[in-house]
């Protein structure tokens, strides 16, 4: 029966993981749209030199959007998450 809960609950873990990192990624997004604006606007029309005419604005956004995804903010919301369920579990009745 442990390896049965074990496995419910590392299922459940990534679950939560995965929905914390939409919502960060929709987070970030919304916070450097400005940046994501200038990108697209470099970008129109262009399909191959992109790469080399938009490397400033891609280098803008991309540092825009590791302010909000970086893995110290997404391990410290996991975290909150966890001990979240763990205290609801102690609070469900026997």
């Amino acid at each position: 029966m442990g390896y049965i809960q074990d496995a419910r609950e590392n299922h459940v873990k990534k679950k939560v993981e995965e929905a914390l990192r939409s919502k960060m990624k929709q987070r970030a997004l919304k916070e450097c749209d400005y940046y994501t604006a200038k990108y697209a606007e470099c970008a129109s029309g262009r399909t191959l030199s992109v790469v080399w005419r938009c490397r400033q604005q891609a280098k803008e956004l991309n540092g825009c959007l590791h302010q909000f995804i970086e893995d110290p903010k997404k391990e410290k919301l996991i975290c909150k998450v966890v001990k979240f369920e763990n205290l609801r579990k102690l609070m469900e009745p026997l």
